[in-house]
């Protein structure tokens, strides 16, 4: 068995998305096990370069904004405006037929700077791993749909004019994701299903918390990448876009049944 790159080489390992064999000196190494050149953007050293420069200022973008975005918000709830602003952006299941924007804004509001400050630190430990692995649109897919399907749960299993605030439906979707997402290239997740089990748990207990939105947005992050997994070869790029877009006609179907269970 010989590198796909370097036929006089021999190699033992192959590439977590093509499948091609690779030497040592082609395999680069990521969050998903070792990838080739091809798949991994560029060679290993041509990638350390990159690193390098990263590691100089560059960032996980997208991150870094919906941090800014969820930070701004809550000084907006700090000013003589917040209370408007919690009127018209947290979450009321009551109030889905009028104000439907809420089954997403809401994962920009928080009830507290402690809140804030556990959401955020959560969201830049999975998002800096996550959305270089995906790239920017199909995380900014995971992490609003995963918000969205935390709304459904609260629509379906808390009190209908109970209002809830938070990214944590969004964020317990990135932890889904990223257990799936390991499981899916043969790696050990162990750990991480054991910080899972504790949130969890930490949920159910805490007075206050939502754990609707949790085990929504899990389930739904979970599923999102599922469907990435099973769907990462370039050819299969539509049938990606057309499955998460199934996914959330389900979920909004999903909210029409309940709403109409309410009269609403």
């Amino acid at each position: 068995m010989t590198c796909y790159r370097h036929p006089d080489r021999e190699a033992y390992v192959r590439c977590q998305r093509c499948e091609q064999l690779i030497c040592p000196a082609c395999q680069v190494e990521s969050a998903v096990g070792f990838l080739c050149p091809d798949d991994a953007g560029g060679t290993p050293e041509k990638l350390s370069r990159q690193r390098s420069r990263t590691q100089l200022g560059d960032r996980p973008r997208l991150t870094v904004a919906l941090m800014a975005i969820s930070i701004a918000v809550w000084f907006l709830q700090l000013s003589p405006i917040g209370q408007t602003v919690e009127v018209y952006f947290s979450y009321t299941p009551l109030a889905t037929t009028i104000a439907p924007w809420q089954m997403l804004t809401a994962a920009f509001l928080h009830g507290s700077w402690l809140h804030l400050l556990f959401n955020m630190f959560t969201l830049y430990i999975f998002g800096q791993v996550l959305e270089p692995m995906l790239g920017r649109a199909r995380f900014l897919a995971l992490y609003l749909v995963a918000a969205f399907g935390g709304s459904v749960a609260v629509l379906f299993f808390s009190n209908p004019v109970s209002s809830v605030v938070g990214a944590s439906g969004a964020i317990y979707g990135l932890m889904g994701a990223y257990f799936v997402l390991l499981r899916s290239v043969g790696e050990r997740a162990g750990q991480l299903t054991g910080l899972i089990a504790i949130n969890l748990i930490f949920s159910f207990l805490s007075p206050g918390i939502s754990w609707q939105a949790h085990i929504g947005g899990l389930a739904i992050g979970a599923a999102v990448a599922a469907i990435y997994a099973a769907t990462r070869r370039p050819e299969q790029r539509q049938r990606q876009i057309i499955s998460v877009l199934l996914l959330v006609a389900g979920l909004v179907a999903a909210t029409l049944f309940q709403v109409n269970n309410y009269g609403i």
